[in-house]
């Protein structure tokens, strides 16, 4: 296996051992898929599927969406969710806001230093907050 090849997939299984999955075939591609460039991205379950179907790896899409799920489970990503039926996962792990172009459908990381939230709504009685999530819809004029 040459060099370049052995660092996407040194860097998507390093992954997974931080986030104590295990790293089975199927979870490392996809895994080097997702970081192994070092780049965060969003993807959706589809993106994914289609990007392992071309680099040869044999995954259902049942197994992408599973997959994608032990990774958000052990907070390796998160998943956003723009319209209630469509969700993007992202690699990126730190507090930021997303911008939504909808004329491509994809999901891009926007500014968190140019983010302000003065003041949250009062919570009902007995709730906490688990995350706020920011998706701004863009529309290309």
């Amino acid at each position: 296996m040459s060099t370049e090849t052995l660092l996407p997939t040194q860097r998507g299984t390093d992954w997974l051992t931080a986030g104590g999955v295990r790293p089975t075939k199927q979870r490392v591609s996809l895994a080097t898929l997702l970081v192994g460039d070092g780049q965060n991205r969003h993807v959706t379950a589809e993106g994914l599927y289609e990007a392992a179907s071309k680099s040869g790896e044999g995954v259902s899409l049942a197994t992408v969406y599973n997959t994608l799920a032990a990774f958000c489970d052990a907070g390796l990503m998160r998943e956003i969710t723009v319209d209630g039926a469509k969700s993007y996962f992202d690699t990126n792990m730190s507090d930021h806001p997303h911008f939504y172009w909808e004329d491509t459908a994809s999901l891009t990381d926007a500014p968190a230093d140019q983010l302000e939230i003065a003041k949250l709504p009062d919570l009902p009685e007995g709730a906490e907050i688990a995350s706020v999530d920011v998706v701004i819809r863009l529309r290309r004029t």
